[in-house]
């Protein structure tokens, strides 16, 4: 029973979700892709994700509006979330960090390896 770990990719720059995606899936992750806060909301209660990587800047609903939300939400509290965005503000990382953040990283300090090793290590996979 090793049921594939469900990622819930919540990212509005399509060319960078498809990067994103296409490295989860060859690392064996079920991956389901939405591009917008509003959207996101409904798939983490309808897909029921392991880990949310989560975008900040978004239309609609911001990823810090998301966070809060998925946070205050009894179902959904306790579902891991790495916040993946272009905010390299510490005020930023303040702001997630306040509103519960499993991780906060900064898209122009990280390279995609280091995101999957960052999921694979708050779903307990490490190798």
């Amino acid at each position: 029973m090793n049921a594939k770990r469900k990622i819930l990719l919540v990212e509005d720059d399509m060319a960078l979700a498809a990067v994103y995606r296409a490295r989860l899936e060859l690392e064996g992750f079920d991956i389901r892709e939405v591009h917008n806060g509003e959207d996101a909301l409904s798939a983490t209660v309808e897909y029921k994700p392991d880990l949310i990587l989560l975008d900040a800047m978004m239309p609609k609903i911001s990823g810090f509006d998301v966070l809060d939300i998925l946070r205050n939400t009894p179902e959904t509290a306790n579902v891991r979330i790495i916040m993946l965005t272009a905010l390299s503000q510490p005020k930023d990382k303040e702001r997630a960090e306040g509103l519960g953040v499993d991780e906060y990283l900064v898209k122009s300090q990280v390279v995609i390896g280091d995101v999957v090793a960052r999921v694979k290590h708050h779903l307990g996979m490490t190798e």
